[in-house]
């Protein structure tokens, strides 16, 4: 009994399969960066921040050199602001802080010489997290991987928006 199932999972999925492949599915994964982000320079006011350093980490994986000048570079990713706030969403009775909202935002603009690539655009990502002052090292803790979290996938939504142009 159970080898006809097998067997019948099996042949569905033997069966989904050219609809899966002729409908341009595809893996998500590293897609190959536009020959113009072969030498990039990532211009940025804070060249530490968890966004900026995501960023180029994924500009590496996909395969762009990241250059020490701008003059060196065929692009030009300039990060016009990067900035993270928190904000009080519920508070207690005793008027102590519950829940927080934590908003990465992101302005840039991409520029290959003097064309205009991608005009400037602000992305932004927000998450919430529930606050107790009792266990205040895991609720600190707990927003710096939201902070991280945030900055990471805003990375991603320009690594995407790089790669479509």
């Amino acid at each position: 009994m159970i080898a006809h199932r097998t067997i019948g999972s099996l042949v569905v999925a033997a069966a989904l399969l050219p609809l899966f492949v002729a409908c341009g599915f595809q893996l998500r994964g590293h897609r190959p960066m536009p020959e113009v982000f072969k030498a990039t320079y990532v211009e940025s006011p804070d060249d530490q921040s968890d966004f900026v350093q995501d960023l180029r980490k994924l500009l590496l994986t996909s395969g762009s050199r990241l250059t020490p000048t701008r003059a060196e570079a065929s692009a030009v990713v300039e990060i016009l602001a990067d900035k993270v706030t928190a904000r009080v969403l519920s508070v207690s009775a005793r008027n102590l802080p519950r829940e927080y909202e934590l908003t990465h935002t992101v302005r840039f603009e991409v520029r290959a010489g003097e064309a205009e690539l991608l005009a400037a655009q602000e992305i932004s990502g927000t998450r919430t997290y529930s606050f107790d002052e009792t266990k205040l090292l895991a609720k600190e803790n707990e927003e710096a991987i939201l902070r991280r979290a945030l900055a990471g996938d805003l990375a991603s939504i320009v690594m995407r928006r790089l790669s479509s142009l």
